[in-house]
């Protein structure tokens, strides 16, 4: 039996705003997957909830007249890998999503409930940074926009006030057009585990060289991160090991990787440098085999 004081049902996200102006103590709850643990706790923070799950306005995934995919925060991961729109524009968010727990949970967990979150191991994170995804959010006082680089501020930190409501996800066609990109997950398990690193990487590849380059990981520092020492290791020059070789060294002055239970500082670091070579070595297959 959860201890919970008091549940709203909102009718719209106006509602939702409204609600959670009215009550400084409410939290929301759309797929529930991180709540519910919070519930099981007996955490008291979250006695007053406002139920989002399932409304219209939060769910779906489109293509805006000007080639911005748009994707409801309320969309679960299982309608993402899904997604024809998805696995053309932005494939590597549907490969993320791919490692997310399992089937139960990704048929639940929402893509705005893992980033509203603010956990820095969230897999969805690091593959939306690289596309340089927008946040659309609704407040007392209308919609606002901001870019998802920064929305994170500390560990379980968003900057995000107490009544506003992430609404979607914005990708602009410049910023995923002409790319390939990719993301993997390291854990110490294959399935049902949180990242130990993840690592996401996008490129544009011109005449053998890379002519854009965006490398995000999480779990490498206290929130989600871009690397711009690795991005200007590899920035006009060739594609080939040597270059590859020099993004792993540089990926070394991006980071600040902790240790804890699940893995050293020096293993992370490993990881890291291990990841940074191989995701880009991906992406830019996957860029060069988009020109021909």
């Amino acid at each position: 039996m959860y201890d919970i004081a008091h549940y709203y049902r909102a009718a719209s996200i106006g509602d939702a705003v409204q609600q959670l102006a009215a009550d400084p103590q409410a939290k929301l709850i759309a797929g529930g997957t991180d709540v519910l643990i919070q519930l099981h706790h007996m955490n008291d923070k979250y006695r007053h909830l406002v139920d989002i799950h399932d409304l219209a306005e939060l769910n779906g995934i489109n293509l805006l007249p000007d080639g911005t995919l748009r994707v409801g925060s309320g969309t679960t991961f299982s309608q993402i890998i899904d997604s024809p729109l998805v696995q053309r524009y932005v494939p590597v968010l549907a490969e993320a999503a791919a490692t997310i727990a399992g089937p139960q949970v990704r048929n639940r967990a929402t893509l705005g409930g893992n980033i509203c979150n603010g956990a820095t191991s969230a897999d969805s994170a690091s593959p939306c940074v690289v596309m340089e995804a927008e946040l659309e959010i609704a407040t007392v006082t209308g919609l606002r926009r901001t870019p998802l680089l920064g929305f994170h501020t500390g560990p379980g930190k968003v900057a995000l006030e107490h009544s506003e409501v992430v609404v979607a996800l914005l990708f602009r066609p410049q910023h995923y057009q002409h790319y390939g990109a990719s993301y993997f997950k390291y854990a110490m398990r294959d399935a049902m585990d949180i990242a130990t690193i993840g690592c996401a990487a996008a490129c544009k590849v011109e005449n053998g060289h890379f002519s854009a380059v965006k490398i995000a990981f999480g779990v490498a520092a206290p929130t989600p991160i871009r690397a711009p020492h690795a991005e200007a290791a590899a920035l006009g020059r060739p594609v080939n090991a040597q270059t590859l070789a020099a993004v792993r060294e540089a990926v070394l002055h991006d980071v600040l990787p902790r240790s804890s239970w699940r893995a050293s500082k020096e293993f992370r670091l490993h990881i890291i440098r291990t990841l940074a070579e191989r995701v880009l070595a991906q992406a830019a297959q996957r860029a060069e085999g988009a020109l021909s």
